[in-house]
C-alpha cells in the first residue's frame, strides 16, 4: 500500500479492485456484498482472495466466513489449491474439510492429476506427509493385514 504525499488517493497494488471493494464493504457492514449474478466458480475465487486479505489485515470474522464458504466449494479442480491456501493461512477447519474430501482413493487420484496438486507439492511439501497420515488414520484398522 502506498500513500501519496500530495493527494488523498491510496493505492493498494497487491489486491484486485473487486476484492478490495468487498473487503471495505465487509468492514463497513459486517456482511459480504450480495452478488447474485456471480457464478459458483467466481464466488469461490472471491472467497479465496478475501481469505488472503482477511488474514493479512487480521479480520478474523471475515476469515471464518470465507473459510466456511470455501468448505462448501471444495471439488476435484479446487481441492489442492484450497488445501494450500488453508495451510498457508492457518485455516484448520478448511484443511480438515479438504482432508475429508481427499479421503477416498478415487477422489485423491483425480486431484493428484490436477495442476493445483503440482502447486501444492511445490508450495507446501509438508502438507503431503500430513495428508498421507490423515488418510492412513481414516483407513480401517485391519487394512493391509495378511489373512
Amino acid at each position: 500500500m502506498k500513500e501519496s504525499t500530495n493527494s488523498a488517493v491510496v493505492h493498494v497494488d497487491d489486491m484486485d479492485a473487486e476484492v478490495f471493494r468487498a473487503l471495505l464493504y465487509f468492514v463497513c457492514t459486517d456482511t459480504l456484498p450480495d452478488c447474485p449474478d456471480m457464478k459458483k466458480q467466481q464466488d469461490a475465487a472471491m472467497a479465496q482472495h478475501l481469505l488472503v486479505a482477511a488474514d493479512r489485515y487480521n479480520l478474523e470474522r471475515l476469515k471464518l466466513i470465507c473459510e466456511d464458504k470455501l468448505c462448501r466449494h471444495i471439488d476435484t479442480a479446487s481441492a489442492a489449491t484450497i488445501l494450500a491456501l488453508a495451510e498457508q493461512h492457518r485455516c484448520h477447519v478448511l484443511k480438515e474439510s479438504c482432508f475429508q474430501f481427499l479421503s477416498t482413493p478415487l477422489t485423491l487420484n483425480a486431484v493428484i492429476a490436477t495442476d493445483g496438486f503440482d502447486h501444492l507439492s511445490r508450495s507446501c511439501p509438508s502438507i503431503l506427509k500430513e495428508l498421507m497420515s490423515n488418510i492412513a488414520a481414516r483407513m480401517p484398522s485391519d487394512f493391509g493385514k495378511s489373512r
